[in-house]
């Protein structure tokens, strides 16, 4: 590899750490100190329910509109906005006067981030095509890290320079990350490497006939359905069914986050080395499985094992973003495919925190919720079967049409 070629690499890789980094820093920063900022404006629960809502929404919202912006304005620019818009609203969070200002750019860095989100494993198989599975684990246990610190230094950070302080302080890792997009996107631009040839409409027409698509979005929606219900409600559950206080309550969930990091260590890296998907799917039913049954039946006996079991199934992100490379032939199907997955597993995703609430409303406990739960960690396994198959999104459809894609 040239020197230009190892540099350029290497400022790619930068710039997707970076992005990686601010896209969690972003979600996991605010939710801490929400006591500390209703000592300056109050933040009603309506608020506080709307921006829990929030991201698998706007993730959703997004998924649908950036494969269209993509192809209109390439990949480097539409990630350089994106990275750009977060920076802003980030900044602007820091400066909310009232709940409707911190509720706006909150939106606004959910709507970045949900473009971010998609477009990253396209970054990845043009920049690392012989590496999506190493680059991937790079990127995701990046937002791993980045999901459970700043429940651990955000309230500190704000005794000592403000909550206003502490949010201008991600704000600036993430004007640090819009930094190589600008290289990155100047030096696409100068070459044209970032401009697709035009594209056919027939590709999403194509891609939702495959069932390894709807595998997907499955996938996706388990994780995302598990992952959600969890961050919304798990300290109240364990309050509730394992006696636990508050405090413990607030710890286990940090325990449920940590766990994306091992998980997000080593699957990417195992799916490109073995290719078989079978395992994952495996391991995340069965320890899902035997999460939800230990919070049913015994929530008292092993609390900390039924956590660690329930954030393992969390395993099918990394597992979803490294088959979103691994499964397509061409940048314009990754694009599309990751676009559809994750518009339709967030939006599934947005339900199950809704459903628990709404089943515990009704029903003064947490019995059936826990049992939807687990039914919808179930709906993995028909996905495994589907995922089985190694052949990409593209050779799936040539076999079952007969036509060349």
């Amino acid at each position: 590899m040239t020197r230009a070629g190892a540099g350029r690499v290497a400022l790619a890789a930068a710039a997707i750490v970076l992005l990686a980094l601010t896209l969690r820093l972003a979600v996991a920063s605010l939710s801490p100190l929400l006591t500390v900022i209703e000592r300056d404006f109050a933040v009603p629960a309506a608020v506080v329910g709307l921006i829990g809502m929030a991201p698998p929404v706007a993730f959703a919202l997004s998924g649908m509109v950036t494969p269209a912006i993509e192809r209109r304005l390439g990949l480097e620019r539409t990630v350089l906005i994106a990275a750009t818009l977060g920076a802003a609203m980030l900044a602007l969070r820091a400066a909310a006067v009232d709940a409707g200002s911190l509720l706006a750019a909150t939106a606004g860095i959910f709507a970045a981030v949900g473009v971010a989100n998609v477009l990253l494993p396209t970054v990845v198989k043009k920049y690392f095509p012989g590496r999506i599975g190493l680059m991937t684990t790079v990127y995701s246990t990046t937002m791993a890290v980045a999901t459970f610190v700043p429940p651990l230094v955000a309230v500190p950070l704000a005794d000592a320079i403000g909550w206003r302080g502490s949010f201008a302080t991600w704000a600036g890792v993430a004007v640090a990350a819009v930094v190589p997009w600008l290289v990155l996107s100047l030096r696409a631009r100068a070459s044209r490497v970032d401009t697709v040839e035009e594209p056919r409409t027939s590709v999403l027409s194509r891609i939702v006939r495959v069932p390894q698509t709807w595998a997907l979005v499955v996938t996706f929606g388990v994780n995302s359905s598990v992952a959600y219900a969890m961050f919304a409600w798990m300290p109240p559950l364990l309050i509730d069914i394992a006696g636990v206080d508050a405090a413990e309550a607030g710890g286990l969930l940090a325990l449920f986050s940590f766990m994306g990091l091992p998980v997000s260590l080593i699957v990417p890296i195992l799916i490109g080395r073995i290719g078989r998907t079978t395992p994952f799917y495996v391991v995340a039913v069965v320890t899902g499985l035997g999460g939800v049954g230990g919070l049913l039946f015994a929530p008292a006996a092993a609390t900390v094992l039924w956590v660690v079991l329930i954030g393992i199934p969390p395993l099918l992100f990394p597992l979803a973003l490294t088959l979103f490379g691994l499964r397509t032939r061409s940048h314009e199907t990754t694009v599309a495919l990751s676009g559809l997955v994750q518009s339709a597993g967030y939006g599934l995703a947005s339900l199950m925190p809704l459903t628990l609430g709404l089943t515990h409303e009704i029903t003064g406990g947490w019995t059936l919720g826990l049992i939807i739960l687990g039914c919808v960690v179930c709906a993995a396994a028909p996905a495994a079967v589907v995922m089985a198959r190694r052949e990409s999104i593209e050779d799936a459809w040539e076999r079952r049409t007969g036509r060349v894609w």
